[in-house]
């Protein structure tokens, strides 16, 4: 990385100067002119002026007059992070409320290429818990909410299509078969169960959170211990389940009335497993 002299003193990384440049930037003032951007950093006046116009030329900062504000270029990069922060930001209460009126953990997942990762997490206050962690990281085709992206993500599908499918449990689905079967019961009934595919003693239930455009923004569900929920609780469980994923959908933006899953179909029937006294993970 290219270094500048400070006045015969310890050298200075540019991107230590730019960084300044861009905390002259707030929502207070948003428009700051050159003679500010100089004051504030404390940069001699020509070493100041030569870096922000290279970071106009270079679309971090855009130009009006005598007034700068970040450019278009440092808003794009920025809306990835963003869009995430508004995801948990929004849904984060929905979470707290399944946790609360189920006694279940309630997660909120996004996608990485062929994983499912934990951005929020309300826990269970049972004694007896499956354990969850922001930043978890978890195979789409085993439990509920790799469904949910198979069954409303085309990208998750073509993705994993060429990846080998491996096997946890007895129950993971191993054939493109089985999982689109699952898939296309997930787009029918608006969630989907699944006990015991990625921990023989754990079981997970799952819906789809939508954004204002229509796509798939990330996926809303229940973990839980098969020692406490069996699949006789799916017919309660899912569809409350559902209706949070809509909430979750509402407050991204999403006009529910446009295209709703069917969250009052017959649940799936997955099959029962015998409980286990291991920590599941």
């Amino acid at each position: 990385m290219a270094r500048e002299a400070n006045g015969g003193g310890a050298p200075l990384l540019v991107l230590s100067k730019v960084s300044d440049i861009l905390d002259c930037f707030s929502v207070e003032d948003p428009e700051p002119t050159l003679q500010q951007i100089v004051r504030s950093t404390g940069l001699p006046a020509s070493t100041c002026q030569r870096l922000v116009q290279n970071m106009v030329r270079e679309g971090f900062l855009d130009r009006d007059g005598d007034k700068y504000r970040i450019g278009i270029r440092l808003v794009r990069w920025s809306a990835p992070g963003t869009i995430g922060l508004d995801i948990v930001r929004s849904v984060r209460p929905i979470l707290h409320r399944l946790r609360d009126e189920t006694g279940e953990t309630a997660c909120l997942y996004v996608r990485d290429g062929i994983h499912r990762t934990v951005v929020a997490v309300a826990e269970t206050r049972h004694v007896v818990m499956r354990p969850f962690h922001v930043g978890q990281v978890m195979p789409i085709h085993a439990g509920a909410p790799g469904k949910i992206f198979l069954a409303f993500d085309p990208e998750a599908r073509a993705e994993l299509q060429d990846q080998e499918l491996t096997r946890f449990t007895p129950s993971t689905p191993v054939t493109w078969e089985a999982l689109d079967e699952q898939a296309a019961q997930a787009r029918e009934q608006g969630y989907f169960a699944a006990l015991g595919e990625r921990n023989i003693d754990v079981g997970s239930i799952s819906a789809p959170v939508f954004d204002h455009t229509g796509e798939l923004a990330a996926v809303l569900g229940l973990g839980f211990p098969l020692q406490r929920v069996h699949a006789d609780d799916v017919a309660r469980l899912g569809p409350a389940v559902a209706l949070a994923a809509r909430e979750a959908s509402e407050a991204m933006g999403h006009d529910t009335r446009v295209r709703e899953p069917d969250a009052d179909a017959p649940p799936a029937r997955p099959r029962k497993r015998s409980p286990a006294r291991s920590q599941v993970s």
